[in-house]
């Protein structure tokens, strides 16, 4: 302690003042120890909490900052230290000293070389400060940044303190002795390396097993085992998939095959449909037309709805193959997305890869047993679905419709629209007229459910009947009149027993009036009424009478 207590006396109280002119001579006069460049060698005297003494042989001792010792419980009082001289004398009158700069000084032509030669070199991490780690190497702090530790980031850099790794120096500065080291560097040279040997290994059409990586929206990037290739969605499956995601996930271990390969740009492409054989090569012995199928239902649209049979292979169902009776009107009224169901192989289309479903096949086509459950001159009865302007359409069952012709619907009467006799949602009774299942027609009659009265117009009133009629409708050329029996006839204005001008302003529709069956022609539906003829016979008759009682006296 005298020692210490002594020495410290000539820091408290030898104060001179040193020229910077007196600097070398000050060198010459001491006999240093001197190493290198401005390095000379000390002994330490004292290790206080902040400052370490060191004697280097001159008036006054050197100071160097304790945080300069990196592992200062290893120094002690007595241990020979290489310094590095910063300022002859400080506030305090001490030398002020370096041992940082000195290690600085003895590594640095190991740290250049090691730069020069993108050699790696060895070091221990010593602290965490903002932006990075601080590392010994060669005995000297190196900055090492955040994003120069890994490939990765690291969540914890404060588990790295304490580990001794290799990293390269990737840049250098000596006046400001700045080092800045990197791991990462060294980590992608390694997988670099493993990329080039492994593109070297690796040929069209090898099978691999990799690692997915990342997914994206045009497919997948696999790990093969240092080197990424593209799996795109198209070559995922030979069916159809939205998105690759639907196929597998991040870290799924999968097979794939080696579809092509690019040198210049490192590229990989892969396949997983090509593991296995395209589905249309033997697609007419698979699904032979009028074979029933299984499958789900993929997508819907206006025109008919796609089937998925196997992966790669799907069939339309037109909206005209669902239903044999049934109107559809959209697809989605009979099936859903996913839905599984059965059908019937109607065509295939090899070349085009396209196969038409019929989903109605799997039924038996009522319309051909329409003929004999309904034939014709049968009595039907069925209720009126929809009143057109040119008929009616019964159904008769469910989803089979027949139509009645408005010029059906009466013997006698001129109907303009079928709501004059029927209305929607009436039952009623008719006749089946004629069949064709291959077009889906039936033709109904109403008025064939009565005999035509025109078959017994010679019976009920044959050529010279008279009778009592109703003017129904007023034409230029005369009147029409109805008969009891609903048939109608004409009247001509010549045949009307009093003159044209007259008879215009007699009659008008609804009057009754007594006729003369003049004429009748079955095949054109045609009866000619005369009143004339009528007054003449009664005129006759009555002469006829008079006569006969006149003869009677």
């Amino acid at each position: 302690m005298v020692g210490k207590e002594k020495k410290f006396s000539k820091v408290n109280f030898i104060r001179e003042e040193i020229k910077a002119d007196d600097k070398k001579e000050l060198f010459d006069t001491y006999e240093l120890k001197k190493t290198s460049r401005n390095m000379i060698k000390g002994t330490i005297i004292c290790i206080g909490k902040k400052d370490v003494i060191v004697d280097i042989g001159m008036k006054s001792e050197g100071i160097i900052h304790i945080e300069e010792f990196d592992d200062i419980e290893k120094w002690k009082p007595g241990t020979e230290v290489e310094i590095f001289i910063e300022s002859f004398e400080s506030e305090d009158g001490l030398i002020l000293l370096s041992k940082k700069k000195a290690d600085f000084e003895k590594v640095w032509d190991k740290i250049k070389d090691s730069y020069d030669t993108n050699q790696n070199v060895i070091g221990k991490i010593r602290k965490r400060v903002k932006g990075g780690m601080i590392v010994n190497v060669h005995a000297v702090e190196a900055f090492l940044p955040g994003s120069q530790i890994a490939l990765h980031p690291i969540k914890d850099l404060d588990s790295l303190i304490g580990k001794t790794m290799e990293f390269r120096v990737i840049k250098l500065n000596f006046k400001r002795r700045n080092i800045v080291i990197s791991h990462r560097v060294i980590l992608e040279d390694e997988i670099n390396k493993k990329k080039d040997e492994l593109l070297k290994e690796l040929g069209a059409g090898q099978i691999r097993e990799g690692i997915v990586k990342n997914i994206t929206d045009f497919g997948a990037f696999v790990d093969l085992g240092g080197i990424d290739g593209l799996l795109h969605i198209t070559d995922i499956s030979w069916g159809r998939i939205n998105h690759p995601s639907e196929m597998f996930s991040i870290g799924d271990k999968i097979k794939v095959k080696i579809i092509g390969i690019d040198e210049s740009k490192n590229r990989v492409s892969l396949g997983m449909k090509q593991l296995y054989q395209h589905p249309w090569t033997d697609i007419d012995s698979k699904y032979p037309i009028g074979k029933k199928v299984a499958g789900k239902v993929t997508s819907i649209t206006n025109y008919g709805a796609f089937v998925e049979l196997e992966k790669g292979v799907e069939g339309l169902i037109h909206i005209s193959e669902m239903s044999w009776t049934e109107h559809i009107k959209h697809p989605s009224q009979l099936l859903s997305v996913n839905d599984n169901i059965e059908s019937v192989v109607l065509n295939i289309d090899k070349e085009n890869e396209k196969i038409s479903l019929g989903l109605k096949q799997i039924k038996e086509n009522p319309w051909e047993l329409i003929a004999s459950k309904y034939p014709v001159d049968s009595i039907v009865e069925g209720k009126i679905r929809t009143l057109t302007n040119f008929g009616a359409f019964i159904e008769i069952e469910p989803g089979i419709d027949g139509l009645i012709y408005i010029s059906d619907l009466s013997w006698t009467k001129r109907i303009e629209h079928p709501s004059e006799v029927l209305n929607k949602g009436e039952t009623i009774k008719c006749k089946v007229l004629s069949i064709d299942p291959e077009n889906k027609k039936i033709s109904l009659g109403l008025k064939q459910m009565q005999e035509d009265p025109m078959n017994t117009i010679d019976r009920d009133y044959p050529a010279g009947s008279h009778i009592e009629t109703t003017i129904v409708e007023q034409f230029s050329k005369g009147y029409i009149v109805e008969l009891p029996n609903g048939l109608r006839a004409i009247l001509p204005a010549s045949h009307l027993s009093k003159s044209d001008s007259e008879s215009e302003s007699t009659y008008k529709t609804g009057d009754k009036i007594s006729i003369k069956i003049i004429q009748i022609n079955k095949s054109q539906r045609k009866i000619v009424a005369s009143e004339k003829e009528f007054v003449k016979d009664i005129e006759r008759i009555e002469v006829e009478d008079y006569l006969n009682k006149q003869d009677n006296f």
